[in-house]
Parts: structure tokens; C-alpha cells; sequence
């Protein structure tokens, strides 16, 4: 729980946090944008600005339980010249922000490593925590189960193979997430971790060789 963390932790992760989530929503709409649909235009969506995108329920789970969420960028596949893929495309625009975020500071990680500044504990943390979050973040996103950006990714793909377990994974899968979030909170297992620590410590290494 992020509530309970030290007051000097929180105020390197919040703010790393809110920023990451932003990037994340303005990336989706952007590039539904670039697509042809002006709908997160007209929202007010096409900024970085906390306040367009963070939900106050969603925040302060993220205070509290350690999860949470943004507002969903509106969209509509109507106008896209081939909606299906359009719709992949602004699903993975969201997680591919966040590996690009944390291969940048990843990299700024390297770099201080070969000029001789690792010693500057502030700036290291900072770029860990940065890099961390925004690999977490990315492979979180691409589980594909609903509503995480994976299941637009990949349930058109299921669908077209089994398209009872892609409808039972859009209608199931926020219950689904939500259960296996709680047992990681109120047990000492956690099914989400096992998983993406993996991938995490993967991308860790290949962005900035911890």
C-alpha cells in the first residue's frame, strides 16, 4: 500500500506515477489521433495534464491498495479506416509509451554509471523507481485480460481462433483481475507478481543492466 510507504518514498512515486499514467492515456489518444478519430480531442484528452486523466476513485486505490487506475480515453472505431486494427494499435500505444519511458531512463542509468555518478543516491533512485514503474506499468497493461489494453491487443485474435473465450474474457475479466488483485493484497501470494516479475526483471536488465 502506497499510503504506508515513507513520506520521502512517496514523494519520488507519486509523482513518477501520476506522470507515467498520463503519458500512458495521452499516448492511447494520440495515436488514436493519428488514426483519424478526434474523439480524445474533443474530450481534452490530448494533454499531460493529471487533472484530464486521473480518476479520483482510481488515485486513491492507488494510495490505499496499491492499484489504480486513469480514465479510459474515448475512442470510437467508426472512425478508423480499418477499425480492428486501428483498435491494437491505440490498445498497445499505452504500454509501448511506458517501455519507451523507462528505456530512456534506463539508458540515463547507464550513462551515470559511465561518467562516475552512481554515487548520487537521489538521482539513481529516482531513475530506478521511473524505469521500474513504467516496465510494471507496460506489462501489467498487456495482460489480456478486460479492460487492460492486452485484451483489445489480443482478443480480436482469440476471437478469431475461439470466440466463446474471448467473449467469456471481456465479460469475466474485470471480475477475474479484481480477485486475483485482492488475493496479492490480502494474502502472501501474489498471483500478478509471479507472473510479471519475469518480464519486469527482464526489461530491467535490457534497458538499464540491473
Amino acid at each position: 500500500m502506497l499510503f504506508h510507504l515513507p513520506i520521502e518514498v512517496l514523494i519520488i512515486l507519486l509523482p513518477i506515477l501520476i506522470f507515467s499514467l498520463c503519458f500512458h492515456e495521452f499516448s492511447h489518444g494520440y495515436i488514436a489521433y493519428k488514426l483519424g478519430d478526434g474523439t480524445a480531442e474533443r474530450n481534452g484528452r490530448l494533454t499531460l495534464n493529471p487533472l484530464a486523466h486521473l480518476d479520483p476513485i482510481g488515485s486513491m486505490m492507488i494510495l490505499f491498495v496499491g492499484f489504480g487506475w486513469a480514465k479510459p480515453v474515448p475512442v470510437n472505431p467508426a472512425n478508423f479506416v480499418n477499425p480492428r486494427v486501428d483498435m491494437m494499435k491505440v490498445a498497445f500505444a499505452g504500454p509501448a509509451s511506458n517501455l519507451i519511458l523507462a528505456f530512456i531512463a534506463g539508458m540515463l542509468i547507464r550513462i551515470i554509471g559511465l561518467i562516475g555518478l552512481l554515487d548520487n543516491i537521489l538521482l539513481f533512485t529516482v531513475l530506478k523507481i521511473f524505469t521500474w514503474i513504467n516496465i510494471a506499468l507496460a506489462v501489467f497493461n498487456m495482460l489480456p485480460i478486460a479492460p487492460l489494453d492486452g485484451s483489445q491487443i489480443f482478443g480480436s485474435i482469440v476471437s478469431k481462433y475461439n470466440p466463446e473465450v474471448a467473449w467469456k474474457l471481456q465479460i469475466y475479466g474485470p471480475k477475474i483481475l479484481m480477485m486475483v488483485i485482492l488475493i496479492g493484497i490480502f494474502t502472501p501470494f501474489s498471483l500478478l507478481t509471479t507472473f510479471m516479475m519475469p518480464f519486469i526483471n527482464f526489461f530491467m536488465l535490457l534497458f538499464a543492466g540491473l
